[in-house]
């Protein structure tokens, strides 16, 4: 008897047809080497966190020969001297950049947001170590937050400071949120998620994590991020757009949950239209001179510097207001020793997973309204 439908394919082989089909046109000769990574173990950093009383931790992966990479990234930056990324400036990057955008003056460099109290410990290249779980103080706080290291890329990125309002408008499951905690330095922080259930993930991240004190000055919300910019328009100075994307290492990785599921075919294909919704949110819920930053955990240019160059343009547009992309180059050249980054992104920057820094990807891009 013949089968009355045609035979399931997974999802996360969906998925890998896909990219090799779409990012080998992308990526060219690098895609084998990335695809390896993609399909290996992930590498993970540890996010310190300053509100736990452990003071023991940082000298206890120190002799698991972990380094800080946050603060080491100036200090090799110093001894190298003002060289050139070892990924090289990536000509087309530059002629494409100087053609599609008017550039804001190169923003202050990174140093500043780098010498903040963020400490994220990880091993070195080639290094496949993998850390304990996190552990509770006495006050029943973990020590650390077991994380991809390039996810704090986007928060270094928005270089907070002291007494900034900032929105994160799409915080679960609330890694980045933790993040942006440890800087010390928001004057006033709002988590957002549409999602009830990712919500709650976030509110246990913050009880394992922050003394309550500091917890309650949170704003949890549960809204949905593309109306932001009509609930509270022109109010934050940083906003962090992490939007909802095809999460390409899970999405070959984990049948569940996977956007690559046939059901979810017509959402995959909407999700450039309710990034540059969100991103558009996110920009209008900035003051004038505030900053934002987009990211992604896709390769995908359609999600990435599309999106950018689209809300560029309606911003301008349909709002009249101007947004400039800021260069991040500073930051590939800080933190190329950490990882692997890919020298041709048009705008913005993003860390490529490789087998011997197998972070990533991650996908981000920083905005100033005008």
């Amino acid at each position: 008897k013949k089968a009355a439908t045609a035979p399931r394919i997974p999802p996360t082989r969906l998925a890998l047809h896909h990219f090799d089909v779409t990012y080998s046109l992308q990526l060219r000769d690098r895609w084998p080497s990335v695809r390896a990574g993609l399909l290996c173990e992930q590498k993970y950093g540890a996010l310190l966190n300053n509100f736990s009383a452990v003071r023991h931790v940082a000298q206890e992966l120190e002799l698991l020969n972990a380094t800080d990479f946050v603060s080491q990234a100036p200090e090799k930056e110093a001894g190298r001297g003002d060289g050139v990324s070892q990924e090289g400036s990536g000509e087309g990057r530059t002629a494409a950049r100087a053609e599609t955008m008017t550039r804001a003056e190169t923003s202050p460099p990174l140093c500043a947001s780098i010498r903040s109290n963020i400490r994220c410990y990880t091993f070195p290249r080639g290094d496949i170590t993998r850390f304990r779980p996190a552990r509770p103080d006495t006050l029943g706080l973990l020590d650390y937050y077991l994380m991809d290291a390039a996810s704090l890329l986007p928060v270094l990125a928005l270089n907070v400071q002291p007494d900034d309002f900032v929105l994160d408008l799409c915080a679960a499951p609330g890694g980045k949120t933790l993040a942006l905690l440890q800087t010390g330095v928001c004057g006033h922080l709002a988590a957002n998620d549409v999602s009830i259930s990712r919500t709650k993930r976030l509110y246990q991240i913050l009880h394992s994590y922050v003394p309550r004190e500091i917890r309650e000055t949170v704003r949890v919300t549960s809204y949905d991020g593309r109306d932001w910019g009509q609930l509270e328009g022109g109010t934050f100075h940083k906003v962090l757009v992490d939007v909802p994307c095809t999460t390409d290492r899970h999405s070959v990785m984990e049948q569940d949950n996977n956007i690559f599921h046939r059901r979810r075919t017509k959402e995959r294909q909407m999700l450039p239209m309710l990034q540059l919704q969100l991103l558009m949110a996110g920009i209008l819920a900035t003051k004038p001179g505030g900053e934002v930053v987009y990211s992604t955990c896709s390769l995908s240019p359609l999600q990435n510097e599309h999106v950018i160059e689209r809300a560029v343009e309606v911003a301008e547009t349909q709002y009249n207001i101007s947004v400039q992309v800021e260069d991040l180059s500073h930051c590939r050249t800080l933190f190329q020793d950490t990882f692997s980054f890919f020298s041709d992104c048009r705008l913005g920057e993003l860390v490529l997973p490789h087998l011997t820094a197998n972070f990533g990807p991650m996908y981000f891009c920083k905005l100033r309204r005008m």
